[in-house]
């Protein structure tokens, strides 16, 4: 939680819970102020209309500040502008759009959004009619989406499922008795979420969503190389930029210490053909420069990876 003096709680403990405005849960709101920044202005990068009043009910006010764009932090680094924060978030965005839409033009009717966050995919994309799609996040999380949305009159336009666990628990089984079926093809998305998991965790994710997966399902993920190395050469940094805006958040915290297994190795060996996209690739496409400011090389150079499954392993 956050205190009078704007810090935000982020130490990571085995169990422990958070809420929209505490550890990891805080990031998941960041990621959604910066979709609100991305739609704003004459020429939006993105059409999230939901993010803006979502930061704002959490009502983090160094978030409400981003989506507002008043975070100049220029001097310093050219990369902390309301124009950058922007395109690095419509590039993230756009590519979990696309993977989504191109799996329903596939004709997969299922999809699972791991660690869901803000997101709001479920009420602003245009699933084709039969879509079912399970949120899985903390139970508090998805209360709060789920009764803010609501408020504001907005309707899913799929068939949504929330699904309140935490990813550490037995959540294949609460998503079965959300009405999954593992023997229907589905869309896997596990968006920022990685590096927020011990490595033997990020494993067992894998697994399970590999037990689940039908023949056909796709999994889009991305993942920052050597993530934990690059946070302590250059978080300090970060996390001070965010204490002059008022928000005492040590993203240093939030990360695992451990090596972990290559995510597109990994995946190769348990069935999946996995296609990847570097960041600057996806800059490029979208007709931006990429910077090459050392906080958008230490974080911002996400591997982007789209995966099938050729073969079910719950055929």
């Amino acid at each position: 939680m956050t205190d009078s003096a704007g810090n935000i709680d982020t130490k990571r403990f085995d169990g422990d819970s958070w809420d929209l405005a505490s550890s990891v849960g805080a990031t998941a709101t960041a990621v959604a102020a910066r979709r609100a920044l991305a739609s704003k202005g004459p020429n939006p990068l993105i059409d999230d209309p939901f993010a803006e009043p979502l930061v704002n009910a959490v009502g983090v006010d160094a978030f409400i500040q981003m989506m507002n764009g008043k975070i100049e932090l220029a001097e310093d680094d050219p990369a902390f502008t309301p124009q950058r924060l922007s395109e690095g978030m419509a590039v993230r965005t756009r590519f979990f759009d696309s993977f989504f839409l191109d799996a329903a033009e596939a004709g997969v009717r299922q999809a699972v959004i791991l660690a869901s966050g803000l997101d709001t995919r479920a009420y602003r994309l245009p699933w084709p009619a039969g879509t079912v799609l399970f949120e899985v996040d903390q139970p508090q999380v998805i209360e709060f989406k789920t009764r803010t949305l609501a408020g504001l009159g907005a309707a899913p336009k799929a068939d949504r499922r929330a699904v309140g666990v935490d990813l550490r628990d037995d959540w294949p089984a609460a998503l079965r008795d959300s009405g999954f079926d593992p023997a229907q093809p589905t869309a896997w998305s596990a968006e920022g979420l990685l590096a927020y998991l011990p490595p033997d965790a990020q494993d067992r994710l894998f697994d399970n969503i590999t037990a689940l997966s039908a023949a056909g399902s796709r999994l889009g993920t991305g993942y920052v190389p050597d993530i934990r190395d690059r946070v302590e050469k250059r978080g300090r940094e970060l996390s001070e930029r965010w204490r002059r805006l008022g928000l005492n958040l040590n993203w240093a915290d939030l990360i695992y210490a451990g090596e972990r297994n290559d995510v597109v190795t990994y995946l190769a060996d348990r069935g999946w053909q996995s296609t990847v996209r570097s960041t600057p690739e996806l800059y490029g496409e979208n007709g931006f420069e990429f910077p090459d400011e050392p906080s958008i090389v230490a974080f911002g150079d996400i591997k982007y990876v789209s995966a099938t499954l050729a073969k079910g392993a719950s055929a």
